[in-house]
């Protein structure tokens, strides 16, 4: 058996082809298989739509591996998929190809890629796995809401919503900034929490940051109704400790 090849994960940011690193431009070019995540086996891969443009010179001979991780919140159903992933990615490693496996974001947040690297360290312990981050998500819907995350003293908390809310109510009140990810059907009850804490003109929701469909929404009032979808987020800034390196320079408001 040869040597076993490279496990590359790639961060190719949220959406806009252009933010992607020069980094990952490079290992996406040379690896000799692309390993491109989608959410069914007939769907396309978001994480192919944002290199596609930007991938003029790939290696020759280059493979694409599609590979199918459903968006589903139960173990018994993604298993069987990630253990499928790493066994098509192995075929490769194993005869000494350098594989890339290409995610939206930064490979280290709430990335599938987790899981396919942890799995592949059980099964070839000497396997290198080397890790090209990416500009995530909650950087691009902070930029897009034109309000910085996180300034002087001030702490943040990153939550999965869709994992459940119950209490926001206390985060709200002991973080500076949340960021609400993965809404789901949680609006209702998000925006119960703002307005029990009085911070409902002090967020603001993004969905498909940096992309062609991006929206951005102020009010988040008029989000009552909708269902979040994978790419949308909420962020919740109090302002309580903004400017604190500058003795405490007047409150930003959300434009």
């Amino acid at each position: 058996m040869s040597d076993l090849g490279t496990l590359y994960g790639v961060g190719v940011g949220p959406g806009a082809s252009d933010l992607i690193t020069l980094r990952a431009v490079k290992v996406l070019q040379s690896a000799e298989v692309l390993a491109l995540p989608r959410s069914s086996d007939f769907g396309a891969s978001v994480a192919w739509e944002i290199i596609e443009p930007i991938l003029t010179e790939p290696r020759p001979g280059q493979k694409r591996l599609r590979l199918t991780f459903p968006m589903t919140k139960d173990p018994s159903k993604v298993r069987p998929h990630v253990d499928a992933a790493v066994s098509a990615i192995g075929a490769h490693l194993v005869e000494g190809r350098s594989v890339a496996f290409v995610t939206e974001g930064d490979p280290s947040l709430f990335s599938t890629f987790g899981y396919v690297r942890q799995e592949a360290r059980k099964r070839w312990p000497g396997l290198r796995v080397d890790v090209v981050p990416g500009v995530t998500s909650i950087t691009a819907v902070a930029a897009v809401g034109g309000m910085p995350l996180a300034d002087g003293h001030e702490r943040i908390a990153i939550v999965p919503a869709t994992y459940g809310v119950s209490d926001l109510v206390d985060l709200l009140t002991r973080f500076d900034t949340v960021v609400l990810m993965k809404l789901g059907g949680e609006m209702p009850t998000i925006l119960a929490a703002l307005e029990q804490t009085g911070l409902t003109d002090r967020a603001f929701f993004v969905s498909k940051a940096t992309m062609a469909e991006q929206r951005l929404e102020t009010d988040v009032q008029k989000l009552r109704d909708e269902r979040g979808g994978c790419f949308s987020m909420l962020i919740v800034k109090r302002q309580d400790r903004s400017g604190v390196l500058l003795g405490g320079a007047p409150n930003e408001e959300i434009p």
